[in-house]
């Protein structure tokens, strides 16, 4: 992520020796991203995570860092959050607040083939299992009523061809949340943001799920409309990966099965997903916040899959019968 905040040698050093974690080596700050400050910090005991909390409040953030604690003791892998000796695992370096977590084993899969995607599918189904008894609740801070607050901070900075297409999709979201078929989805815990660079693999191996900071309470099919929409498309295009994306789905169905609302829903899930980070992207670009190593990302990646997704419905029976044929 980008390093909003300077973090010196000696405050980490205090803050990892009070979670008892050893005795701190080196600490690097860690680029690419958009809203957290986050650093590799490497003890004589081992590689961890250190991450300052730029937008979420002290309030917003126990239901991550529990949430990611209680998917760890279920067997999910996920970064586990450091804990003091009263129990505490939110912690505050430099007046704000911050966690640390374990370092995850692997790296990113950039260029993911089906059997990637098929263990995304299979591990995304066990979290949302594993997550239905998670007592917390809060909502995707990301979700519609964002959506309806930041489209009219970005629509000055839009020509007049994407200005409707923003307007007109968001319409249309706004239509279908208030459906029968989308009250009836299936709800719980999601992690909102499972993009390519937030798993992590060893070979064909998934070794983990992190960045758990977008995760909120929405339907289970948003997340799996967000993971189809970056791990089973072309990156130059937008379009769709039929082998990849039938990969995914069966996967993910062998362990929780799709209600008819979700099969229903599919492509319009898939238009919601492309739309909130479009949304996001616009706002990033157009009105950024300073920071030392920031790369906002190219908002126009997801104009493209928005209007894949307007112009070729992916429908999840299709998917579905892709595998199995």
């Amino acid at each position: 992520m980008a390093v909003f905040t300077e973090v010196s040698h000696d405050e980490a050093s205090a803050l990892l020796q009070s979670l008892n974690l050893g005795t701190l080596q080196e600490l690097r700050g860690i680029q690419g991203g958009i809203e957290n400050t986050n650093y590799f910090a490497t003890t004589d005991q081992g590689d961890y995570v250190l991450t300052l909390f730029e937008r979420l409040s002290h309030e917003q953030l126990p239901f991550y860092l529990h949430l990611m604690k209680h998917l760890a003791a279920r067997g999910i892998p996920v970064p586990d959050p450091a804990a003091n000796r009263d129990g505490d695992i939110l912690h505050t370096v430099c007046g704000k607040p911050a966690a640390v977590v374990n370092r995850l084993r692997g790296k990113s899969q950039l260029a993911p083939q089906a059997i990637h995607c098929a263990a995304v599918g299979e591990m995304l189904a066990k979290m949302h299992l594993a997550g239905r008894d998670y007592e917390r609740r809060q909502p995707n801070l990301r979700g519609l009523p964002w959506w309806n607050e930041t489209v009219p901070l970005v629509l000055p900075h839009l020509d007049a061809a994407q200005a409707t297409l923003l307007r007109s999709e968001l319409a249309y979201q706004n239509h279908i949340a208030e459906s029968a078929a989308c009250t009836a989805l299936p709800r719980g815990p999601i992690h909102a943001d499972l993009f390519r660079d937030n798993v992590m693999f060893e070979g064909e191996n998934l070794t983990g799920f992190f960045d758990f900071y977008f995760a909120g309470v929405d339907s289970f099919l948003f997340d799996i409309a967000v993971c189809l929409n970056d791990w089973c498309i072309a990156l130059s295009t937008g379009e769709s990966d039929l082998e990849r994306s039938a990969a995914l789905l069966q996967a993910y169905a062998a362990v929780r099965p799709l209600s008819a609302a979700e099969r229903q829903l599919l492509p319009t899930m898939l238009r919601a997903g492309a739309l909130r980070f479009w949304i996001s992207r616009l706002w990033d670009f157009h009105l950024p916040r300073e920071a030392s190593l920031l790369q906002p990302h190219d908002p126009a990646h997801f104009e493209r899959v928005l209007r894949q997704r307007v112009q070729q419905p992916l429908h999840a029976a299709d998917l579905l019968e892709a595998v199995s044929a």
